[in-house]
């Protein structure tokens, strides 16, 4: 299996040198040259922070390692983007808008052509989870379970973090230098696994348990695509990349960390240097996790997991930059469009019997049906005020390549379905981007055979069963409306004249 995979990689980076030598003379006509910055920023929260990524309290009791914002900006001398990766679970919709206006203001970087998004770190600070005042508009049984019960964000770590976005996009924009840019992709299997699974019974798990005999087949697919967009200045050292990979950041290796991210970045800069920006793009990986439930042998631990995670796909993302021939790539561009996509209501029958749960103790109920009670509370006090989300679907492009952004936690298959119909060579979905509207699951997955976590109803996912449907259509007519850049076409080498006199031998028997 192994020797499948590192077939299937250089298969991958055949392809892309092949695509390289067949390209159109139109590359000709594309600029001569491009501008590049990069910059980071810490974001290391304190500990006994919260910890965000369940549904109830977490602190921080330890520190493992620095989590950052990092930043690329990319100039073709006709358009600037901007690409900003945060070490975060999520990240808020005003977080964002208030971040772009601030950079475009100082910039001059328009603000569809800024791309926020957080890597889902399981380990990182509390700028994600309810907000005081969110939920003042409703009864002091619900306020008590949002502001008491519900992971806080932390306002002045909110703000601190708003300022490092701000601050390194700025940074990132004010070094750019004459630069060359790569894009490849290499393929690493052997690290994520679809977490869903069809069970005997006809309904869907999540995490059905390690080895359970009631495991049919998996329920959904793994994109084991490794994308990866260098950038290099004109002495040929590499200033920062984008890595995109669809596996959730959940292997937290103990205490405050940017999780697997960490060794991924490791990795990279062991081979290109300590100053390397490495900016993380998470995939569409809503049921993609680096748990298998079907391995005979006992999971490793936290830090096992984050290393072996982190340093193989930063490993693959090491050999596809070595593979690359770096050029300019143009033209640079950007678009989106706002959705305004309706949330799933609860039925006012189940509203109040977990209106009556959440009354009860929860140590006197079942903790599971408790917290689910309280999210579907928490829920319908939403719905009060705000019964659409706002869902940002953007497309950033360099040159052959473009970056597919939606903010929710996109199950795999829809961004697999995006990268089948886009007519780019190189096509990143990027998730949890400029915004997060929860879980988006296939339609399958409320079908009758659906079923699972991430089809549960709660205050944090909970849009319309069609929004899938409707992000990738999003997505696909963006696409329709860019025009993908040609693939840089290598110099051709010279003339053979005479062969190596070493070498154009016959055989010597004696």
């Amino acid at each position: 299996m192994h020797a499948t995979r590192r077939g299937i990689a250089a298969f991958a980076y055949a392809g892309f040198l092949a695509l390289l030598a067949t390209s159109s003379p139109l590359a000709a006509q594309t600029p001569q040259s491009m501008k590049a910055g990069c910059a980071e920023a810490d974001i290391t929260p304190r500990i006994g922070m919260e910890q965000p990524g369940g549904y109830g309290k977490s602190y921080h009791r330890s520190f493992h390692d620095a989590c950052k914002v990092r930043a690329v900006v990319l100039d073709d001398g006709r358009c600037r983007v901007a690409v900003v990766g945060i070490d975060g679970l999520a990240v808020h919709r005003e977080m964002v808008l208030d971040a772009r206006q601030a950079i475009a203001r100082r910039t001059g970087i328009p603000a569809e052509a800024i791309l926020i998004c957080a890597s889902h770190s399981h380990s990182s600070g509390p700028i994600f989870g309810v907000r005081r005042g969110e939920y003042d508009h409703a009864s002091p049984l619900v306020r008590k379970l949002a502001y008491d019960q519900s992971t806080l964000v932390d306002a002045e770590y909110y703000a601190h973090v708003q300022e490092q976005i701000i601050a390194a996009a700025c940074r990132a924009d004010a070094s750019r230098v004459e630069a060359r840019c790569g894009v490849g992709r290499g393929s690493e299997g052997r690290v994520s696994f679809n977490r869903r699974f069809r069970m005997k019974n006809g309904r869907t798990f999540t995490h059905p348990g390690q080895n359970n005999p009631d495991i049919v087949e998996p329920a959904g697919p793994i994109d084991p695509e490794v994308g990866v967009i260098g950038v290099w200045d004109k002495q040929g050292n590499l200033l920062g990349c984008m890595v995109d990979f669809a596996c959730h950041a959940t292997t937290s290796p103990g205490g405050i960390s940017a999780n697997y991210i960490y060794y991924l970045e490791r990795t990279i800069r062991g081979m290109f240097g300590p100053k390397t920006v490495v900016v993380f793009l998470a995939g569409a990986c809503g049921d993609v996790t680096q748990v298998d439930n079907r391995n005979p042998s006992p999971h490793p631990d936290a830090e096992q997991w984050a290393r072996r995670v982190g340093g193989s796909v930063g490993a693959e993302a090491v050999k596809v930059l070595l593979a690359m021939q770096p050029a300019t790539l143009a033209p640079v561009a950007a678009k989106s469009v706002v959705l305004d996509i309706p949330r799933r209501r609860p039925t006012p029958q189940r509203v109040r019997k977990c209106m009556e749960l959440v009354q009860k103790d929860a140590k006197e109920v079942d903790p599971t049906e408790w917290l689910f009670a309280k999210e579907i509370v928490l829920l319908d006090a939403i719905l009060a005020k705000r019964p659409t989300a706002e869902v940002e679907v953007q497309a950033i492009q360099i040159g052959p390549a473009v970056l597919v952004a939606n903010p929710s936690e996109f199950f795999c298959r829809l961004g697999l379905d995006i990268k089948a119909k886009s007519r780019f060579a190189f096509t990143f979905p990027v998730t949890l981007a400029n915004g997060c509207a929860g879980y988006v699951p296939t339609a399958e997955a409320f079908g009758e055979q659906g079923g699972g976590y991430e089809t549960r109803l709660t205050s944090y996912s909970n849009l319309e069963i069609a929004a899938g449907p409707r992000i990738v259509a999003a997505a696909l007519d963006l696409l329709s409306r860019m025009t993908p850049g040609e693939l840089p076409v290598p110099p051709k080498p010279p003339p053979v004249k005479n062969s190596w006199s070493y070498g154009n031998v016959p055989p010597e028997k004696e």
